[in-house]
């Protein structure tokens, strides 16, 4: 039996491609749109609703670290439920039960407390400390932040935790600019996308770590998917689409599901000859001990 290599356990996370970054985008919308769909539109409010997503999280976070290798249905559906668990978080944080979050003359969401209503830059200021106080941790362990490079069970937890975070942040972030900051939907949308044009551009300057640009990057997309989100969902007379919260929701996820089933099966093409040659190789050594 052979015992797994540095490759084998380096591929429990994906290599960063253009189709990796579409697929976060549309982990993160539909992220925003689910979280809305359970937390509003089914009335569940935002306590009840982060509650049952955060064992949601777990318990695709327990699949994902027990898997040997990369699967992509394993990693961004851990992804998906960070950004809609992340998308409740931030809401129970920064909203309360005031008419400016509850419309229709609603005074109630849900079972349970309403909301901290710390606001969204109260909120976002106690995210980034945590996120920070991560970081900071990660950098003391010695372990590397290039996630192509996490080997160990404790890397990859620091990791999942700085998801985590920084998809609730970037939820803050993204309401902030929908509701706050004026530029409503399309204008927040707009703004994230040109910072992250920015970033490309970043890469190419040598003096620039591309693991800082990758990490910014990762937090910027989730106010992306939240811009997003809201702009498809939300009614006319604020700036959205009204497509409502089930229908973007149904079609985001087929959009991922294909993109998660693509990305499985150029995954198994690839791991096809590693298996092959390394049964070819043990025969040989078989062979080799029988002589």
């Amino acid at each position: 039996m052979t015992t797994p290599t540095t490759k084998s356990v380096m591929k429990k996370l994906p290599e960063v491609t253009l189709a990796f970054w579409i697929m976060k985008i549309a982990a993160t919308t539909l992220g925003e749109t689910a979280g809305d769909l359970f937390a509003q539109t089914l009335k569940l409010g935002y306590f009840l609703t982060t509650v049952a997503l955060f064992l949601v999280f777990v318990v695709t976070l327990v699949i994902q670290l027990r898997s040997a290798r990369y699967n992509p249905f394993f990693y961004w559906t851990v992804i998906l439920s960070t950004s809609m668990a992340g998308t409740t978080m931030s809401d129970f944080m920064n909203r309360d039960a005031s008419a400016k979050y509850l419309s229709n003359g609603a005074t109630r969401l849900g079972w349970g407390p309403q909301g901290l209503g710390l606001g969204y830059p109260e909120g976002a200021a106690i995210l980034i400390s945590i996120l920070l106080l991560i970081f900071l941790g990660w950098k003391l362990s010695g372990m590397t932040f290039q996630i192509t490079e996490i080997v160990t069970f404790r890397g990859e937890a620091l990791f999942w935790s700085a998801i985590l975070v920084s998809n609730t942040l970037g939820t803050s972030m993204g309401d902030f600019l929908s509701d706050s900051s004026g530029l409503g939907y399309l204008g927040g949308a707009a703004l994230v996308t040109g910072t992250l044009l920015v970033l490309l551009a970043l890469m190419k300057v040598p003096a620039v770590p591309n693991v800082l640009l990758f990490w910014i990057a990762f937090v910027l997309t989730r106010p992306l998917g939240a811009t997003a989100g809201d702009l498809l969902t939300k009614p006319v007379a604020k700036g959205g689409l009204d497509l409502g919260t089930a229908g973007s929701s149904a079609v985001l996820l087929a959009v991922l599901f294909g993109l998660m089933a693509y990305a499985h099966l150029k995954e198994r093409r690839v791991a096809a000859p590693e298996f092959a040659g390394g049964g070819a190789e043990e025969t040989q050594r078989e062979e080799a001990g029988r002589r």
